[in-house]
């Protein structure tokens, strides 16, 4: 297991495991809101946050997207959840520098796995960033 940086090639297969990963754990989401931000995870996601992929035996299994202080994006390929590359993820970005990350509040197992990292909940919006009405939780190690 490696965790490597990601560049602009990398991005068709990071969306990939996004897609497969989302599928697997955002039932919540409607049809309309999971396309759009799939349209814009190359054009407008990726670029603007620091892309790490984990890797097991040369393949991509999971990525995160990281800010100077936040993890922006933490997505696990769907058959590879349970295995630790989150966890190795988690701490990749605490050595980062990486103290808060968002969360949807219907994706509970999201939710317990940052818990389990130390995480806690400091404030909460009633929709994401773009106006939708999926609420996040604000987390703070």
């Amino acid at each position: 297991m490696e965790i490597v940086r990601c560049n602009e090639q990398d991005f068709e297969m990071l969306a990939g495991i996004w897609e497969r990963s989302v599928m697997a754990t955002h039932d919540f989401l409607k049809e309309e809101d999971f396309n759009e931000i799939k349209t814009a995870l190359i054009t407008d996601y990726f670029p603007n946050v620091n892309l790490y992929a984990i890797a097991d035996k040369g393949v991509y299994v999971g990525f995160i997207g990281l800010s100077p202080d936040s993890i922006e994006m933490l997505f696990i390929d769907c058959d590879c959840r349970g295995q630790g590359y989150g966890s190795a993820l988690i701490e990749f970005a605490k050595q980062y520098g990486v103290t808060k990350v968002d969360v949807n509040e219907q994706n509970p197992s999201a939710l317990n796995f940052y818990k389990a990292k130390g995480f806690h909940i400091m404030s909460r919006d009633v929709t994401d960033d773009a106006g939708r009405p999926y609420p996040i939780l604000h987390l703070s190690l």
